[in-house]
C-alpha cells in the first residue's frame, strides 16, 4: 500500500494529508514489506529535495521510519 501512495505523490507532486495519514497507519500496524520501506526512502529524498511537497504544513516529522531502518 505504501508503494501506491508514494507513486501517487510522485504523479501529483504532492503528498496529501490523507496519504501521509494512511502511511502512518500502515507503519503503526507493521503492515508493510521491505519494498514499501524502499519506496518510503525515495519519498523522503523527494520531499527533502523539493521534488514533492507536503500538503500538511505542521512542523511534525513527516513519517516516522520504523525502528531498525
Amino acid at each position: 500500500m505504501i508503494r501506491r501512495l508514494v507513486q501517487s505523490a510522485f504523479q501529483t507532486g504532492c503528498l496529501s494529508v490523507e496519504s501521509e495519514g494512511l502511511i502512518r497507519q500502515v507503519l503503526e500496524m507493521k503492515g508493510y514489506q521491505a519494498s514499501d520501506l524502499e519506496a518510503l526512502t525515495v519519498l523522503y529524498e523527494a520531499l527533502n529535495s523539493g521534488q514533492i511537497e507536503r500538503e500538511a504544513r505542521s512542523t511534525t516529522a513527516v513519517i516516522p521510519m520504523p525502528s531498525g531502518h
